[in-house]
């Protein structure tokens, strides 16, 4: 198994480096500065998560961002922009969380049965 991720890690920077080659410099350079700016925006959400959800409810979000990035991704957005406009008076706890999840849920339909 660890061959077999030594070689795709080969492989993966064999990639990169061809793909800098191809690049000129001013579009690599353009590449950087872009992900140096995502990281940025991403490690200054993270902060802002930090003091808005507690420890619990840090990890419940980390564990369904694995099967719902979408969902997930929403939420933080929503979460930081009522932080951001001060309507948030405390910390949000895992049950609260839980109940943030289920109302951005979409509502399921119950199927009916007509028998003739």
């Amino acid at each position: 198994m660890t061959d077999d991720l030594e070689e795709i890690r080969r492989r993966r920077l064999a990639q990169m480096q061809q793909q800098q080659q191809q690049m000129g410099a001013g579009d690599m350079q353009a590449a950087m500065q872009q992900e140096q700016a995502q990281a940025e925006m991403d490690a200054k959400k993270q902060a802002l998560m930090r003091q808005i959800l507690t420890p619990e409810a840090r990890e419940r979000l980390t564990n369904l961002r694995m099967s719902r990035k979408e969902l997930v991704d929403q939420l933080e957005s929503q979460l930081i922009m009522l932080a951001q406009s001060g309507r948030l008076q405390s910390m949000i706890d895992d049950e609260k969380l839980k109940q943030l999840l289920v109302q951005m849920q979409p509502k399921k339909r119950e199927p009916t049965i007509k028998r003739m």
